[in-house]
Formats: structure tokens, sequence, C-alpha cells
């Protein structure tokens, strides 16, 4: 048995610590701090292995540019502690309780040339671990009978140089790791309160009876009411059942978890409030919408049936209140599942990516099946209570295919919600982001997510309240907007057909987004964890994962969607319709697919685009910002090729399916329109899921860098952060697809219902007409000037937070030296206070704009004779807004991406690496995107579809 030589550099002992030490200062200053720090366990005499010496210089270089800790300590816990006698001369064992400490005499020093012994510990009967570090998890491959050695984290670099000269080692055990709540107690919304306060059998029997009407109510309308009415509840039970399996996973250490509460406390106070103003405003609005229907004309259809203005009046405001409540709600769901996966998946991380991926996806999943779900089946019991209620079809009464138009209210209240929510979700995220990044980063140079930056928690807050609760309402309005434009088009449709049954084309909208609840489903749980959760080997692309998942989903997609066609749109009036209109499908689906790929051609660093964007960082921060803007401008190119292609190819398609008139034109192009809409969005409930999977998977990363677990678990959710970005921004890209042949539905259905209240034809809108024309300037600029305050605004806030982070630098010299902590929650209350303020000004733009514009120009064709005046206008102005924000928010949203990952390239190792002068241009250009794609361009995917809602809702004001 060899003994251990002083003469030998760097020396690694079996806790995976390497010793800073040199060969001649062994014995006077380390093996003093040795004895007293080194636990040893279970020794034996075949735990010795040999590594070559540069290897262990090359670590030590890099252990001292990171100013680790040399001299961690290690506990160990064991009922039972020994040396091997063979090993060394004398051990002195203290045992109390489970944990024993072993120290042993001074080896006698002996040469043995230019290798290092190495003494590795092997463990039998316990485990060697720090509190909450990870140790006890493999670095590689399976379980060993020894722990393998690897460079102390960043979270034990808490000794400088001088402490090292000085011997003023502390184990970082000692230095507090707890973090603040952001609130006394935790949030729960009144309703959930009050059915907690229930009796368990009570609330059984109200939720049989509640079941009971529903399907009543359904049954009375249509067997295709029920139909979705099964597929909503049984979607409900198994988003229960990915609740409870993302709930049963662990936590991980207490650190994580006290972060995770810090984060929810945060998100759900903001929440709180913001929803709080938001359903304030919501009231406000819903009392002006029933003045004005209480003085507004009303159509032939509805002077037929009796429908008076009182009851049009309270039925559409009934309407806006639910569709408010429900994107509401879906906005909270998308927030309440997010708190509570990120540290799940942190702690999953630990163990293997697959688990990690597979929690992130499935929690996701969660939200996407809810919001969904919610959308469908809130405008399936709106459409069967007016039915039931107004005794639609019954002799005297509204015929069925009036009753859409009913339901524009919902629309709208889901569009007023899901803009606020992303505005004011998107300024908080983006402005603590940008501050955080922009004296974190770049003044103090400590990495990401680091636990000594006063704005992190904030930064993390904002992705639950931005990315997760602004999605799930974005997503949810996106729905039910397509859902009651498509109804509206296939009851014109039907109407002008004469069809003896319009149900068919009427509800399909609902039956095709009820089969993508059952698609979706199957997608998600093709997402499996096929690991041993012991086994870290090489990691899969997350990305490739989740395509295969995407595929999957679209293919079932294609044939349920010729299945559905098959079985509601066939008519003996035109038997091969139902194929056109399944080709038109089929349009919608590939639309959606080439969106999502061309976004990820953009935005994802294994692609020449954002590598071309990383290199620009070499030569300063200004070509980087030359180079991203480029890249945006140039990604609106391939997009509106493949949208002006499919609307037209599902127009004529629909053209040609062979329904006529009375007059013998042909009447199917619009629907075939909106045909291909319901394609597009006949996989929204994965795409939502893969979109919810980034802000979760960044989140856990977050909790990761906090809690300074090992440099592995840190490689996994920087993986998983840099597919979620990839992922976020092709949601982006498909949302904006959708919205914009959801806008190009709304201004048809505009078009109608001012036909109808007018009775004069409205079918083209005249730009050569100066009025109109300026009416589409307006309209543009519209899109430029909201999009300018919201950017505008998360700077406002940004300076707030960089002005803050900077003070308490300045005030707490400690906080870099881990000797203070930071005021995380003074950061939270700056941002959740500014993004309040700042949401009102660009809402309130986005609301006014079109119906002031309306009044105007109504005013002035009053005094001109021109009685269509301010509709024609407004027409245009929604027209021009549509296109400008289309292309606006593909700038917008591609380029953020690939500033983000660009960065997230470099600090992958390329290009320099973290720290490099290359990695800060990148720092930059990031920064620049942040307000980019999280708070202008989503919210222009919500303004352009408002615009359309509120203009349908407002109609009868223009004339």
């Amino acid at each position: 048995m060899g003994r251990l030589g002083s003469s030998h550099a760097p020396i690694i002992f079996g806790t995976g610590s390497v010793l800073n030490t040199g060969p001649d200062s062994f014995e006077q200053n380390w093996w003093p701090r040795i004895k007293q720090q080194m636990v040893f366990a279970s020794f034996d005499s075949e735990s010795i292995a040999t590594l070559d010496l540069p290897v262990l210089k090359k670590k030590l270089r890099k252990q001292r540019s990171r100013k680790a800790n040399p001299l961690p300590t290690v506990q160990a816990r064991a009922t039972q502690a020994s040396i091997h006698e063979d090993t060394y001369e004398e051990a002195d064992v203290a045992q109390q309780g489970e944990t024993a400490c072993a120290a042993m005499e001074d080896p006698i020093p002996e040469a043995v040339g230019d290798s290092v012994i190495i003494f590795v510990a092997r463990v039998t009967n316990f485990k060697i671990q720090r509190p909450g570090s990870g140790g006890d998890l493999p670095q590689s491959g399976e379980f060993k009978h020894y722990p393998v050695a690897r460079r102390v984290n960043s979270f034990q670099a808490i000794a400088m140089d001088e402490d090292v000269e000085g011997g003023n080692l502390v184990s970082y055990q000692d230095r507090p790791r707890t973090f603040p709540n952001m609130r006394s107690k935790p949030y729960m919304p009144l309703i959930f309160r009050i059915i907690m306060r229930i009796n368990v059998r009570v609330l059984f029997m109200l939720l049989l009876l509640g079941l009971g009407t529903i399907f009543y109510i359904g049954a009375s309308t249509s067997p295709i009411i029920v139909f979705v009415f099964s597929v909503c509840i049984v979607n409900f039970v198994l988003s229960t059942y990915l609740t409870k399996w993302v709930l049963s996973k662990d936590e991980g250490p207490p650190e994580m978890v006290q972060i995770s509460d810090a984060i929810r406390d945060g998100a759900e106070g903001f929440f709180r409030t913001q929803y709080g103003t938001i359903s304030k405003m919501a009231i406000l609005l819903g009392l002006v919408i029933l003045c004005i229907y209480l003085f507004r004309s009303t159509t032939p259809q509805q002077e037929s049936s009796g429908l008076g203005r009182s009851t049009t009046a309270f039925v559409t405001v009934a309407s806006f209140l639910l569709g408010a409540l429900c994107s509401g709600i879906a906005g909270y769901v998308g927030m309440w599942v997010s708190v509570r996966a990120n540290v799940r998946v942190s702690s999953a991380a630990r163990r293997s990516a697959r688990e990690a991926l597979q929690i992130a996806v499935r929690a996701g999943g969660f939200s996407a099946l809810v919001v969904v779900g919610m959308a469908v089946l809130g405008i399936a019991v709106l459409y069967a209570t007016f039915y039931v209620w107004l005794g639609v079809d019954s002799p005297g009464a509204m015929k069925v295919t009036d009753l859409p138009l009913l339901l524009v209210g919902y629309g709208f209240g889901a569009s007023f919600v899901a803009l606020f929510a992303q505005l004011g979700g998107g300024i908080f995220t983006k402005a603590a982001d940008v501050g955080a990044d922009l004296v974190g980063k770049v003044e103090q140079g400590i990495p990401e997510d680091d636990p000594r930056n006063p704005a992190v928690i904030a930064d993390l807050v904002g992705d639950n309240v931005g990315d997760c609760a602004a999605r799930g309402a974005d997503l949810f309005e996106s729905i039910a907007a397509e859902i009651i434009s498509a109804m509206i088009l296939g009851g014109t449709m039907a109407q002008r057909c004469k069809l003896e049954d319009p149900s068919g084309f009427i509800l399909f909208p609902l039956v095709v987004h009820s089969f993508d609840l059952v698609i979706s489903s199957v997608g998600i749980f093709s997402i499996r964890n096929t690991r041993d959760s012991g086994v870290i080997g090489a990691m899969e692309d997350p990305m490739a994962v989740l395509q295969k998942g995407y595929s999957v989903t679209i293919i079932l997609a294609v044939i349920i969607f010729g299945l559905c066609t098959r079985w509601m749109l066939y008519t003996e009036q035109a038997p091969s319709a139902w194929l056109n209109f399944a080709l038109c499908g089929l349009v919608g689906i590939m639309m959606a697919y080439i969106f999502v790929w061309i976004s990820k051609y953009y935005t994802d660093y294994k692609h020449e685009p954002v590598r071309n964007l990383a290199l620009s960082s070499c030569t300063g921060h200004g070509t980087n910002i030359i180079a991203g803007v480029s890249l945006g401008l140039e990604s609106t190119a391939l997009p509106v090729l493949v949208i002006s292609v499919s609307i037209i190819s599902a127009f004529w398609l629909g053209q040609t399916s062979g329904l006529v008139d009375e007059s013998g034109n042909s009447t199917g192009g619009l629907f075939g329109t909106a045909v291909a809409t319901m394609g597009m969005l006949s996989t929204a409930a994965y795409v939502l899921t893969m979109d919810m999977f980034g802000p979760i998977a960044d989140n856990a990363g977050g909790i990761v860098e906090m809690s300074q677990q090992p440099d592995s678990v840190r490689e996994i959710t920087d993986v998983l952060d840099a597919v979620g970005n990839t992922t976020k921004a092709t949601t982006k890209g498909f949302a904006i697809g959708s919205a914009s042949l959801a806008s190009f539905l709304l201004f048809s259905a505009y078009m109608d219902e001012i036909s109808a209240f007018s009775h004069i034809p409205f079918n083209q809108v005249d730009i050569a007409i100066p009025e109109v024309f300026i009416g589409g300037l307006l309209g543009s600029m519209l899109i430029f000037l909201f999009s300018a305050w919201a950017c505008s605004a998360v700077g406002r806030s940004a300076q707030e937070v960089v002005n803050e982070v900077r003070r308490q630098f300045i005030e707490r010299p400690g906080i870099m030296d881990y000797k203070e902590k930071p005021d995380y929650g003074r950061c939270v209350s700056i941002v959740a206070a500014a993004s309040l303020k700042e949401m009102i000004k660009p809402g309130a733009l986005a609301i006014i704009s079109p119906v002031a514009v309306g009044l105007v120009f109504r005013v002035l064709g009053h005094y001109t004779g021109h009685p269509l005046l301010g509709a024609k206008v407004v027409a245009a102005m929604l027209m021009f807004a549509t296109v400008s924000g289309i292309l606006m928010a593909l700038f917008l949203n591609t380029a953020g991406g690939a500033w983000d990952n660009a960065k997230k390239y470099i600090e992958s190792g390329a290009l320099g690496g973290k720290g490099s002068d290359c990695h800060k241009a990148a720092v930059t250009g990031d920064t620049v995107g942040d307000p980019f794609k999280d708070t202008a361009g989503p919210s222009i995917h919500v303004l352009i579809k408002m615009l359309a809602t509120i203009t349908l809702v407002m109609a009868p004001v223009f004339l």
C-alpha cells in the first residue's frame, strides 16, 4: 500500500473536492485543515486510483478561476464508520447518533513521480452528501461503489483568494440559505375557498346536479352537444390525473422548496392584484355595452323572433362577462400548474433529463387541456343555454343560423382579459428580466439566476405571470374567437344554401376541438420516461422528443379531421362537399406544421440563422443588434407566403365544394377558410403544451441555479431552457398564423353584420375613397403606436429595477460575498406596481381607437350623405391593422427569440462561452429582444383579434 505524498500538487479526496495546494506547503498549511474538515467512512485499499497531473492542473485552474472554496465540509451519515487498518496506521472514530466522523494521523509523504495518488472512499452502508447539494446523486452512468470526484459547484465558491491565504475558511452550511415569502400566507381564489368549506357529500351532490343540468340542456339542443359535453368531462378527469401525477413527484431539498414557495407567492400575489384590476375594468366595460345595446337598433331576424333590445343587451353582456371570467380562469390555471411543477422539474433533473422533460410536458399538458376544454365547454354551454331559453327553431322564434351572433360577446370578453393579461404579464416578466441581466450579467458579471441578484425572484415570478398565465388566456381567446367566427360563417352559409339541417355546419368547430383534446392527450402521453431514473446516459435532444409527440398528434389530426368532415358536413345538396372541406382542413394542418418548422428554423441555435447571429456578437454590440433586426425582418417573408397560399387554397376549395345559394352562386369560400383555420388549430392543445413547457423549464433552471445544484443538473435544465425558448417562439408563430386566419373570418362576419343592421349590401371596401384610406393608415399606425408603448413600458419599468438592484449592491456590499441577503421582495413590488400602471395606456388605446374612429366618421358621413362611411372606415382600419399586425408580430417574436437563443448558444461554450466579450454583446441583444418577444409581439396577437371582436360588438354604433 503506497502512502500519499506531499510533493504532488492537487490532491483529490473521496468527497470529490479539489484541494488547492502547492507541493511544498502540504504538510505545513493543508494537512491540519484536512484533519479538521474531512470526514471519512468505510475505506479499503482497493479504492486507490491514479490520474495524470496535467488533467488535475487543468481542473485546478478552472477551480481557481471560479474562486471555489477548496475545503467544503462534508457530512457522512451512517451507523458505523471505520478506516481500513491496512491503509493508515491509526484511526480515531467519533460517533454521535447517525453521524460518524473520523480523523487520521499525519501520513508520511513519499514521492512517486509525475502522477498523483487519488484517494477515493468506497461507500458501503451509507452515502456521502452535502445537504441539498445533489451530492447523493450519480454524476454519470450508474451508481458506482464510490462517489465520483467532480468540480465543486459555484454555490460553494464562497472563499475569495484572501480567505484561502488567510485560512479563513467557513463551510457553506454555516451560511443562511433561506428565501423570503412574498406574501404572509399562500393565496387561494375566493371561489376555491368557498368550495373547500362545503361538505364533501354536499359538494358531490351539487356536482351531480350541475352535470345533470348540463346534459339535460345538451340533450334538448342536439346530440352533438351531448358528445361535446362528454368529451370535455372526460378531458377534465384526465387533467385531474395529470395534476395528481405531477404533484406526486418530489420537490427536492428544502432550499429548492423555499425558492419555489417564494416564486409561487409572488406570482399568486401579482395575479390577484392584476386580475382584480382587470375585473373592475371588465365590469365597467360591461355596463357600457349594456347601455349601447339598450339603445341600438335590431336586425330583421331579431325583430321577427321577438328578441327585444333589452334581451339582446343582457345576453350580450352575460356572454361578455362569462368570456372574461373563463379567460381569467384559463390564465390562473396556466400559472397555478407552472408554479408547482417548476420545483419538481428541478428535482427530477437531478436524476435524469428524460424524467424532467416528462414532468414539464405533462404539467404543460394539464394546463393546455384545461384551457382548450374550457373554451369548448364554455361556448357549448352558452350555445345550448340560449338555444333552450330562447326556444330556437320553434315557430315565431329565432332561427338556429342566427344564434351564433349572440356569442360574439363571449369572444370579446376573452380578448379583453387576454390583452391586459398579456400586457401586464409581459411588462412584469421583461422588466424584471432586463433589470436582472443588465446589472447582474453585464455590470457585476454574475451568472443568470444567481441568488446574489436582487431581481432574480422577480424574474422567475415573471415567467409564470407573463408566459404561463398570459399565454393561457391568449390561446383561450384564440380558440374562442375561431370557434365563434366559424359558427357564424357556417350558419350564414347554411342559411344562404337553404340546408335542411344546418346544425352540422354550425357545431362543426366544437366537434373538431373536442377531438383536439383527444389527439393532443395521445401526443402528451406519448412522451414517457423510458430510462431508468438512476441512469444518466447521453442526453436525448428534448426538441426531437417533443417533435415526435407533435408528429403523432399531426397524423391523428389528419385522420380524425377527415372523419369529422364526413360526419358533420355531408349534405345531399352537395355530396362531395365534405371532401373539399376535408382538404381545407388538411391545408390548415399543413400550414400549422410549416409555421412551426419556420419558427424553429429562425430561432433554434442548431440552424444557421441563430449561429450567424451569435457570430455577429464577436464584433460588438452594434453588429449583434443589426444582425438580429435583419433576421427578424427576413423571417416575415416565408410565413406571409404560407398564409397567402393557405387562404387562397382554402377559399377556392370551399368555392368548388358545390354549395350554392338560390341564385346559383358559390357560397362555400369563406367557410372553407374557416375550416382551414380549424385545421390549423386542431392540434392547439399540444402546441400550447409545448409553449407551457418553456417557462416551466426556465423556472426549473432558475431554481437549480439559486439552490446551487451540481453542474450536471444545471446542464440538463439549460438544455431544457434552450428548447423551451424555441417552443415558445414556435407557439408564437403558430398563434400569429391562426390569428391571421381568425381575423380574416371575423372581418367577413363584421361585413355580414353591418349588412344585416343597415339593410344595405356591404360586400367590399373601396380604399380609393379618401376617408377609407385614412382609416387604413390609422389602423397601421395603431399597431406601431401600440408596440411602441408596450416596449417603452418595459423600458421604464426596467429602469426602476436597474436602479433598485444597483442601490442594493452599493448599500449592501456583502451581497457579492454571500454575507448579506438581497431584498428580493422589494424588486417584486416595484415590478408589480409598474406593470399594473403601464398596461393601462396601450390597452386603452386598443379599445378606444376603433370606437372613436367609427363614431367620428359616422358623424362625418351623416353630414356628407354617406350612411355607411363610419362602418367602411372601421373596416379599412381593421383590415390594415390585421396586415400590419401580422408582419409586426412575426418580426418581434422571431427577432426576440433568435437573440435569446444566440445568447444560449454562446453560453453553451461556443465563441468564448460565458463572460466573454461575445457573450456580453449577446446579452445586450437578448435584452433588446425581451420586450419584443414577450410583451409587444404576443400582445399584438390578441390585439388584432380583439379589434375584430370589438367591431362586431360595437357595429351598431358605426351606423
